[in-house]
């Protein structure tokens, strides 16, 4: 790779590291360790293809794709002995300086968990990524039915965990 192609990579990693690591966190529903490690081989992986970088439209959007891609390949290899545990860990959830309630936070991340990797996959593409339903599944490689599916499916379960709770983090 030329000097001019490393300097270039460098501003991106440097440029989408923060956005990588906040849609890896939703994904992993705030585990840290395993978001940290999802990045690191999304950038990897764009690293070996930077050189024919020119060809993509958006980088930026390709590697989010290649992030997902790379979620939902570790939920299909996560091994059978990995069991959830019951309760949430207080500091799961990266908080940055005066954003928000990190009580809410928890309690969405929570929530997040508790769907298939292919739901949160879906949901944070779609409202946290703000794609569009054939983004979403060009990303996700599903239909765009499949997608407008799974959504709406897994809103409804996000609502049905949350419950009235939610209600009570709303400003009066």
């Amino acid at each position: 790779m030329r000097q001019g192609s490393r300097e270039g990579f460098r501003e991106f990693a440097e440029g989408r590291s923060a956005h990588l690591y906040r849609s890896a966190c939703l994904l992993t529903s705030g585990d840290t360790h395993l978001a940290e490690d999802l990045v690191q081989d999304t950038l990897g992986r764009m690293y070996l293809l930077w050189g024919r970088i020119n060809r993509i439209d958006n980088p930026a959007a390709y590697a989010q794709t290649v992030l997902v891609r790379a979620f939902l390949t570790h939920q299909r290899r996560r091994s059978t002995g990995e069991r959830p545990v019951g309760d949430f860990p207080e500091s799961g959830a990266p908080v940055a300086a005066g954003a928000g309630d990190p009580v809410l936070r928890l309690t969405l991340l929570q929530a997040l968990g508790t769907l298939a990797p292919k739901d949160r996959a879906v949901l944070v593409l779609r409202y946290w990524e703000d794609r569009s339903v054939e983004e979403t599944a060009d990303a996700m490689n599903v239909s765009s039915a499949a997608v407008r599916t799974r959504s709406s499916r897994a809103l409804v379960r996000l609502r049905e965990r949350l419950g009235g709770s939610l209600a009570d983090f709303a400003p009066r």
